[in-house]
């Protein structure tokens, strides 16, 4: 099956339209030191058949986070702007006196945005059904997703940056805790402050404090090492962090889900007034256990804004499994996903045949598509009935998301919705562009070239060409 794919994914290639790139934006190119056979650039107005620009545009390369397009829109399209997630509390045993003489299950529905204060909503619910003491374990039913062994540090070899957290039903707080830095220059020391504070992690921080001028790349200069896989789990913080850096967050992924599910559960149930005597387990939820807390998620609507303004690959992955459990699937694994988008996307007569998924995130080295083939999603998702999520979900140029701090002095800010994508190796961007005479465009364009770091500025001049379109 693989050798037949490359094959039709060669012979397609070579049918791609030819074109050229425009003078400012071929100029940039050679000036990074990136030859245009490691581009694909794919330019047609929206409601125009033919594109105006189209080189090497059926080639399939990997779309870095632009894939999240394909993701979000397949997820608006199947299951509505409106959709929920639950997370739902379950008690088995007796309860007198404010006493459980039995378990506490918690029932995972795969909510991307399960944070640390909604987590607490649900806790205090359970605390107003009366429950105070629970004697006997926290049972985690995560069945509604396939169990994940992959390595964490599999992808970059860095495991505790919290973009290679594993999906998980029941995710919270996206697996990771946000260390507040704060120098202070009196007593010569780094203080640390951590939230959520799970009651089975010990923070030790051994950081000191430099009196340089540069602040730079400081978390370069700082080290994070765990120790300890039983009961506690220390994490001791080393380096020499700058006074000239001011107060920094560091978000960090330690623990595994059980082990952190457990620590702040415990930390916000005592913060209630509750106590747990047992640990952590998995486990479905018994039939005869009565439901004493449920906590919907913020709307699909709201998590895809999320996902793209930000490029939250934890997310995106919870969603393409969602995906897969809602297409049926229990546990839903991300081949279900995969089948998911596939069969939707044959639905709706998108043929991608150069297409290969791996988990709908971007976050990967084996994801393809073709320039081509993400601007017809683009075009479907332009003539669709959910247009208008996707596209608020996209960051603005020069304004918010990670599109922010691009394109502020230029004719283009604010005119513009794109999704950024950024791998070693690759720089990609994908969306719309709204040019100054009022006509909208679609845009994408991917490098894939060991220079691509420094794509960016032939990437932003595609961009005003664009938006100077309107003037032509």
């Amino acid at each position: 099956m693989r050798k037949v794919f490359v094959s039709l994914a060669c012979l397609w290639a070579l049918h791609a339209v030819a074109g050229d790139l425009p003078p400012v934006v071929a100029q940039a190119l050679k000036g990074a030191g990136i030859p245009q056979a490691a581009t694909a650039v794919w330019v047609r107005e929206v409601d125009v058949a033919t594109p105006l620009l189209a080189v090497n545009a059926r080639v399939a390369l990997n779309p870095a986070s632009t894939m999240k397009l394909l993701t979000t829109f397949a997820a608006l399209d199947l299951l509505g702007p409106a959709y929920v997630w639950k997370t739902e509390a379950f008690a088995s045993g007796t309860l007198s006196d404010g006493v459980l003489t039995g378990d506490l299950h918690l029932r995972g529905g795969g909510d991307p945005r399960l944070t640390h204060d909604q987590f607490g909503r649900l806790l205090r619910q359970i605390r107003a059904r009366g429950i105070r003491e629970i004697r006997g374990d926290l049972v985690l039913d995560r069945s509604a997703f396939a169990a994940n062994g992959t390595d964490p540090a599999r992808f970059d070899a860095q495991p505790m940056r919290p973009y290679n957290v594993a999906p998980d039903a029941l995710l919270l707080n996206f697996k990771a805790v946000t260390l507040q830095l704060i120098p202070d220059a009196a007593q010569q020391t780094v203080m640390v402050g951590m939230e959520p504070a799970p009651s089975n992690l010990d923070l030790i921080n051994k950081l000191t404090l430099g009196n340089g001028n540069g602040c730079g790349e400081w978390r370069e200069r700082l080290r994070a090492d765990v120790f300890g896989h039983g009961p506690t789990t220390r994490l001791v913080l080393t380096g020499v962090f700058p006074a000239s850096c001011g107060e920094q967050r560091w978000n960090i992924a330690v623990q595994d889900h059980p082990a952190f599910m457990l620590g702040v559960f415990q930390q916000l149930w005592a913060e209630l007034g509750g106590t747990l005597a047992g640990g952590v387990r998995d486990g479905a939820v018994p039939a005869e256990a009565r439901p004493v807390g449920v906590l919907p998620s913020p709307t699909l609507g709201e998590v895809v804004r999320d996902i793209n303004k930000f490029s939250n690959n934890v997310m995106a992955r919870q969603l393409f499994l969602t995906l897969g459990m809602e297409a049926g699937r229990r546990p839903a694994s991300a081949e279900d996903g995969d089948a998911a988008i596939r069969a939707w996307l044959n639905a709706r007569g998108i043929a991608l045949p150069e297409l290969v998924l791996e988990n709908g995130s971007g976050l990967s080295r084996r994801e393809r598509i073709s320039a081509e083939g993400l601007g017809r999603v683009l075009q479907a998702a332009w003539k669709s009935a959910v247009m208008p999520e996707l596209m608020a979900s996209l960051p603005v140029t020069a304004t918010d998301g990670t599109m922010k701090k691009r394109l502020k002095q230029n004719g283009v800010a604010g005119q513009a919705h794109i999704k950024t994508g950024s791998l070693e190796g690759v720089r990609s961007l994908a969306g719309y562009v709204l040019d100054k005479g009022g006509r909208r465009w679609i845009v994408v364009f991917f490098v894939n070239h060991a220079h691509a770091g420094a794509a960016q500025a032939a990437q932003d001049a595609l961009l005003q060409w664009v938006y100077e379109r309107g003037g032509a």
